[in-house]
């Protein structure tokens, strides 16, 4: 039976409601166009660092190629929750002889798609991280930043700023979320791992 005659044999109201489902294409293009956006400050960070890679020193290159990491891993997460999102909770992409399908995406489901964002959102703080701690080293000495500090260390002109924006307690808590982020991806996987065995073991039984 086709998809069509299948819709045309339900009811007004759960066809209602599974059509419902449509009011989530609004917002996966509004991640695709979030997307183009992260493609920009790509290109707009890239240029500093080529503009500014004869004056810069070894830390502020470092620096700012993890944001230039940051950016593409965020856009690879946006790309797992457009793709799969859709896939899974909107409509079949219908992508199974197209050469480019994503390899996780002919076994994608709800409880696969969490493990991978999961996944992704820690790669993403471990980088945020790693900015962080390179640059915890200008802690010591150095004052807290004022607004006007603050204004002088977005513009690309100041080489090193001359007073902090990060604390011990700031530098404490981002640790213990990033671990709180990994710990809830375990838990999220040995969930995952324990349903998908219960469901197989039922399965098997009925058999």
């Amino acid at each position: 039976m086709s998809s069509n005659s299948t819709r045309q044999g339900m009811q007004p109201l759960p066809l209602l409601i599974f059509s419902s489902r449509w009011l989530q294409l609004p917002l996966y293009l509004g991640l695709i166009v979030a997307q183009g956006v992260y493609v920009v400050l790509f290109v707009k960070e890239l240029w500093h660092l080529i503009v500014g890679a004869v004056n810069f020193g070894e830390q502020e290159i470092m620096l700012i190629v993890l944001g230039l990491i940051d950016v593409v891993m965020i856009s690879n997460l946006l790309v797992m929750v457009i793709v799969g999102g859709y896939e899974t909770f909107v409509s079949r992409l219908r992508l199974e002889d197209h050469p480019d399908q994503p390899e996780w995406l002919s076994h994608v489901n709800a409880s696969v798609l969490k493990v991978k964002l999961a996944m992704a959102i820690i790669g993403i703080s471990s980088i945020h991280l790693l900015k962080t701690f390179i640059a915890a080293g200008a802690l010591t000495g150095l004052p807290f930043c004022g607004p006007e500090e603050m204004a002088l260390i977005k513009d690309a002109s100041v080489a090193s700023p001359r007073c902090s924006t990060l604390t011990p307690v700031g530098v404490m808590w981002q640790t213990i979320i990033h671990c709180v982020f990994i710990l809830s991806a375990i838990g999220i996987a040995a969930t995952d791992r324990i349903m998908n065995g219960g469901a197989a073991r039922r399965t098997s039984v009925a058999h």
